[in-house]
Protein backbone atom coordinates (compact mmCIF):
# COMPACT_ATOMS: atom_id res chain seq x y z
CA UNK A 1 0.00 0.00 0.00
CA UNK A 2 1.40 3.38 -1.01
CA UNK A 3 0.86 6.34 1.30
CA UNK A 4 -0.20 9.58 -0.34
CA UNK A 5 0.81 12.96 0.94
CA UNK A 6 -1.60 15.89 0.96
CA UNK A 7 -0.09 17.33 -2.23
CA UNK A 8 -0.86 14.13 -4.12
CA UNK A 9 -4.42 14.07 -2.75
CA UNK A 10 -4.95 17.71 -3.75
CA UNK A 11 -3.63 17.06 -7.26
CA UNK A 12 -5.87 14.02 -7.69
CA UNK A 13 -8.90 15.88 -6.37
CA UNK A 14 -8.19 18.80 -8.72
CA UNK A 15 -7.97 16.36 -11.65
CA UNK A 16 -11.27 14.76 -10.63
CA UNK A 17 -12.99 18.13 -10.32
CA UNK A 18 -11.60 19.19 -13.70
CA UNK A 19 -12.99 15.97 -15.20
CA UNK A 20 -16.40 16.65 -13.65
CA UNK A 21 -16.31 20.18 -15.09
CA UNK A 22 -15.57 18.83 -18.57
CA UNK A 23 -18.42 16.31 -18.26
CA UNK A 24 -20.77 19.10 -17.27
CA UNK A 25 -19.44 21.14 -20.19
CA UNK A 26 -20.78 18.38 -22.44
CA UNK A 27 -24.26 19.34 -21.25
CA UNK A 28 -24.19 21.86 -24.10
CA UNK A 29 -24.76 18.94 -26.46
CA UNK A 30 -28.15 18.46 -24.81
CA UNK A 31 -29.08 22.14 -24.62
CA UNK A 32 -27.79 22.62 -21.05
CA UNK A 33 -24.94 25.10 -21.54
CA UNK A 34 -23.22 26.58 -18.51
CA UNK A 35 -23.51 23.65 -16.10
CA UNK A 36 -19.74 23.65 -15.67
CA UNK A 37 -19.90 27.31 -14.65
CA UNK A 38 -22.51 26.59 -11.96
CA UNK A 39 -20.30 23.76 -10.67
CA UNK A 40 -17.36 26.17 -10.43
CA UNK A 41 -19.43 28.74 -8.48
CA UNK A 42 -19.73 31.21 -11.36
CA UNK A 43 -23.46 31.59 -11.05
CA UNK A 44 -23.90 34.86 -12.97
CA UNK A 45 -22.09 33.69 -16.09
CA UNK A 46 -23.59 30.22 -15.64
CA UNK A 47 -27.04 31.73 -15.93
CA UNK A 48 -25.93 33.81 -18.92
CA UNK A 49 -24.49 30.71 -20.63
CA UNK A 50 -27.66 28.74 -19.85
CA UNK A 51 -29.95 31.42 -21.35
CA UNK A 52 -27.83 32.12 -24.44
CA UNK A 53 -26.65 28.60 -25.25
CA UNK A 54 -23.14 29.38 -24.09
CA UNK A 55 -23.03 32.83 -25.68
CA UNK A 56 -24.20 31.22 -28.91
CA UNK A 57 -21.52 28.56 -28.64
CA UNK A 58 -18.57 30.94 -28.68
CA UNK A 59 -18.26 31.21 -24.91
CA UNK A 60 -18.89 27.52 -24.53
CA UNK A 61 -16.02 26.75 -26.92
CA UNK A 62 -13.65 29.17 -25.17
CA UNK A 63 -14.47 27.53 -21.84
CA UNK A 64 -12.84 24.32 -23.09
CA UNK A 65 -9.54 26.11 -22.47
CA UNK A 66 -10.62 27.98 -19.33
CA UNK A 67 -12.03 25.09 -17.28
CA UNK A 68 -8.74 24.17 -15.54
CA UNK A 69 -8.33 27.78 -14.38
CA UNK A 70 -11.96 27.92 -13.21
CA UNK A 71 -11.44 24.78 -11.11
CA UNK A 72 -8.21 26.12 -9.64
CA UNK A 73 -9.81 29.50 -8.80
CA UNK A 74 -12.73 27.79 -7.07
CA UNK A 75 -10.41 25.51 -5.09
CA UNK A 76 -8.29 28.45 -3.95
CA UNK A 77 -11.37 30.37 -2.80
CA UNK A 78 -12.59 27.31 -0.91
CA UNK A 79 -9.22 26.86 0.78
CA UNK A 80 -9.20 30.51 1.85
CA UNK A 81 -12.69 30.07 3.29
CA UNK A 82 -11.76 26.75 4.91
CA UNK A 83 -14.34 24.84 2.92
CA UNK A 84 -14.39 21.39 1.42
CA UNK A 85 -14.33 20.78 -2.33
CA UNK A 86 -17.50 19.74 -4.13
CA UNK A 87 -16.29 16.23 -4.96
CA UNK A 88 -15.75 15.50 -1.27
CA UNK A 89 -19.10 17.06 -0.40
CA UNK A 90 -21.01 14.97 -2.97
CA UNK A 91 -19.14 11.74 -2.30
CA UNK A 92 -19.17 12.04 1.47
CA UNK A 93 -15.41 12.14 1.74
CA UNK A 94 -14.04 12.67 5.20
CA UNK A 95 -11.14 14.67 3.79
CA UNK A 96 -10.93 18.21 4.99
CA UNK A 97 -8.90 21.18 3.93
CA UNK A 98 -7.14 23.10 6.65
CA UNK A 99 -8.40 26.65 6.87
CA UNK A 100 -5.95 29.24 5.66
CA UNK A 101 -6.36 32.36 7.70
CA UNK A 102 -6.88 35.37 5.48
CA UNK A 103 -4.92 38.48 6.32
CA UNK A 104 -6.93 41.23 8.01
CA UNK A 105 -8.17 44.07 5.85
CA UNK A 106 -7.01 47.65 6.37
CA UNK A 107 -10.41 48.55 7.79
CA UNK A 108 -10.22 45.73 10.35
CA UNK A 109 -6.73 46.82 11.37
CA UNK A 110 -7.82 50.45 11.71
CA UNK A 111 -10.58 49.38 14.10
CA UNK A 112 -8.00 47.48 16.18
CA UNK A 113 -5.79 50.59 16.21
CA UNK A 114 -8.72 52.72 17.36
CA UNK A 115 -9.48 50.30 20.20
CA UNK A 116 -5.83 50.26 21.24
CA UNK A 117 -5.69 54.06 21.20
CA UNK A 118 -8.90 54.21 23.22
CA UNK A 119 -7.28 52.06 25.92
CA UNK A 120 -4.27 54.40 26.00
CA UNK A 121 -6.00 57.73 26.41
CA UNK A 122 -6.28 58.47 22.71
CA UNK A 123 -2.55 58.15 21.97
CA UNK A 124 -0.74 55.35 20.20
CA UNK A 125 2.81 54.64 19.07
CA UNK A 126 3.66 52.43 16.12
CA UNK A 127 5.05 49.78 18.46
CA UNK A 128 1.83 49.76 20.47
CA UNK A 129 -0.10 49.47 17.20
CA UNK A 130 2.00 46.46 16.16
CA UNK A 131 1.32 44.81 19.51
CA UNK A 132 -2.43 45.48 19.19
CA UNK A 133 -2.77 44.25 15.60
CA UNK A 134 -0.05 41.64 15.23
CA UNK A 135 1.07 42.96 11.83
CA UNK A 136 4.40 44.41 10.71
CA UNK A 137 5.68 47.85 11.67
CA UNK A 138 5.61 49.23 8.15
CA UNK A 139 1.96 48.26 7.63
CA UNK A 140 0.88 49.78 10.96
CA UNK A 141 2.81 52.97 10.21
CA UNK A 142 1.22 53.17 6.75
CA UNK A 143 -2.26 52.77 8.25
CA UNK A 144 -1.58 55.43 10.86
CA UNK A 145 -0.32 57.81 8.17
CA UNK A 146 -3.51 57.19 6.19
CA UNK A 147 -5.50 58.07 9.29
CA UNK A 148 -3.44 61.27 9.65
CA UNK A 149 -4.15 62.14 6.01
CA UNK A 150 -7.87 61.70 6.62
CA UNK A 151 -7.74 64.29 9.41
CA UNK A 152 -8.86 62.08 12.28
CA UNK A 153 -5.40 61.69 13.77
CA UNK A 154 -2.45 64.02 14.33
CA UNK A 155 1.23 63.30 14.97
CA UNK A 156 3.31 64.51 17.92
CA UNK A 157 6.40 63.44 19.81
CA UNK A 158 6.58 62.44 23.45
CA UNK A 159 8.54 65.19 25.24
CA UNK A 160 10.50 62.78 27.42
CA UNK A 161 11.29 59.90 25.06
CA UNK A 162 10.94 61.46 21.61
CA UNK A 163 8.68 58.60 20.50
CA UNK A 164 6.31 59.47 17.66
CA UNK A 165 2.75 59.40 18.98
CA UNK A 166 -0.45 59.42 17.00
CA UNK A 167 -3.23 61.39 18.72
CA UNK A 168 -6.80 60.32 18.11
CA UNK A 169 -8.61 63.58 18.89
CA UNK A 170 -12.04 62.08 19.38
CA UNK A 171 -10.67 59.67 21.99
CA UNK A 172 -8.84 62.19 24.21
Amino acid sequence: MVAMNSGDRDRIQTQQETGVSYLLWLGCLFGMSGLHRFYNRRFGTGLLWFCTWGLFGVGQFIDLFLIPDMVEDRRMKQMLQGGQGPVGAFMGSGASVQAVERPPTDDELMVKLLKAASQRGGRLSVTQGVMATGVAFDRVELLLRQMVASGYVSVTNDFETGIVLYNFHELD
